[in-house]
């Protein structure tokens, strides 16, 4: 993966670098917030960048359904994380970067990389399964070279 990100990176650099600084920082900032688009989608469904589906979470016995009670929304997981408050673009004329800060950040590794943490502040250890909430896929990376050909053949 890294071999075609390098690759995608060298493409896209030779030809940012016929354009204004100017122009270079918006057309960054453009496609910054069309990945975080599409990385939020796939967060909504569940799937990580290769399309595998997230593991299920653990069945906590006080959700159990109860008769004669208002069936709720079903909670999906991350659901606040993939907000644009949460889920931050910054976009310079050299680089794009997708990503969490702050406290988001810290749920979002454990997550990513499957790590422990406590459940509340002073609740048990629990080892997180790997559910990959950041990364390109393919029709990311498609995206990318189609906004950059169609906006250098605007110009």
């Amino acid at each position: 993966m890294s071999d075609d990100l390098n690759a995608l990176e060298a493409w896209a650099g030779a030809l940012l670098a016929k354009l204004q600084p100017a122009k270079r920082r918006a057309l960054n900032h453009k496609v910054a917030i069309d990945l975080r688009r599409s990385q939020a989608q796939r967060i909504k469904a569940q799937q990580g960048p290769d399309s595998a589906a997230y593991p299920a979470r653990k069945r906590r016995k006080e959700f159990k359904e109860k008769n004669g009670r208002i069936k709720r929304q079903k909670a999906t997981m991350f659901a606040k994380m993939r907000t644009a408050k949460h889920l931050k673009v910054k976009a310079t004329g050299d680089q794009i970067e997708v990503g969490f800060f702050g406290w988001v950040a810290r749920v979002a590794h454990v997550h990513q990389f499957g790590l422990q943490e406590r459940v509340g502040k002073k609740g048990p250890i629990h080892k997180f399964l790997v559910r990959q909430l950041l990364g390109l896929s393919e029709s990311d990376r498609t995206f990318i070279r189609q906004s950059l050909l169609h906006h250098i053949e605007k110009n």
